[in-house]
């Protein structure tokens, strides 16, 4: 039995099952994906009914496209000219698929294996047990009948720091972007979202989130996602880059856990836009 941690698959579905063959995946062996399960590339909805039908072998972490296309789909948002999860929205299972997905956490952490998973990052400041509990008072929020006015607060990029005294949509808000979107920040946690480039592309005064002396960097392995233009390379001990830009034309990669061995699969096109 093993475990494999996958970067963003953005339904890129074809060379998910290549990246699978791969690494031989059997029915003894466990996925943890890093979010952005879809949108951009050609096949969401293959890749979510895929995911669904082994999910009990299946963790997920939420990322930023994942929201989007619940967001739209509980008609909180219209949605984007550049979205490619129709498909979804107009499946006859859309129901229970978006139910299964909108009950995935934000952050997931395995004592014994030693790691911690989220999409974008955790903020410097944060403990796991404190970004554990952040990502609780998101997951409860989710998983209620107030998913929808979430869904219609949930965009834009104040406040950008993380202030206990922050209340209600504001103070979720904050929480989602950091889990989903966070890139580079500064030493107290001050999110920048303009810059999504290499690690020497930081604007003046930010770096990347993982860069910083961060409490939960001491206390647990960190996987993330997001943030492909890293190519796979935090250039940090026991942090994982594992978007290597599938979507975009580059790779889809897996991480397994045990020992730490890589994998990966080129991607057959460039689907993003």
């Amino acid at each position: 039995m093993a475990t494999y941690a996958i970067g963003d698959i953005q339904g890129c579905y074809d060379e998910l099952q290549a990246l699978l063959e791969t690494i031989g995946f059997t029915d003894s062996d466990r996925l943890w994906l890093a979010g952005d399960l879809v949108n951009r590339g050609p096949k969401s909805l293959e890749t979510l009914r895929f995911l669904y039908q082994i999910r009990d072998r299946v963790t997920v972490t939420l990322g930023n496209h994942d929201l989007h296309m619940l967001a739209v789909y509980s008609k909180a948002i219209k949605p984007r000219r550049s979205d490619t999860f129709h498909d979804i929205l107009n499946a006859p299972d859309a129901k229970q698929l978006m139910k299964w997905l909108r009950h995935q956490p934000l952050l997931i952490t395995d004592e014994q294996l030693g790691y911690t998973m989220v999409h974008a990052g955790i903020p410097p400041q944060w403990s796991l047990g404190k970004a554990s509990k952040r990502a609780r008072e998101v997951e409860t929020i989710l998983q209620s009948t107030l998913a929808t006015e979430f869904f219609k607060h949930m965009y834009g990029n104040q406040p950008a720091c993380w202030s206990g005294k922050l209340k209600g949509w504001d103070r979720l808000r904050t929480i989602t972007n950091y889990f989903t979107r966070m890139r580079f920040c500064d030493s107290m946690g001050r999110m920048e979202f303009s810059a999504k480039g290499t690690l020497s592309s930081q604007p003046t005064g930010f770096r990347p989130w993982f860069s910083h002396e961060g409490k939960t960097l001491h206390e647990t392995k960190l996987i993330f996602g997001h943030w492909a233009a890293l190519e796979g390379k935090a250039e940090t001990e026991n942090v994982f880059a594992l978007d290597t830009g599938c979507v975009w034309g580059g790779k889809l990669t897996a991480l397994r856990l045990e020992d730490q061995a890589l994998f990966s699969v080129n991607s057959n096109m460039r689907y993003g836009n």
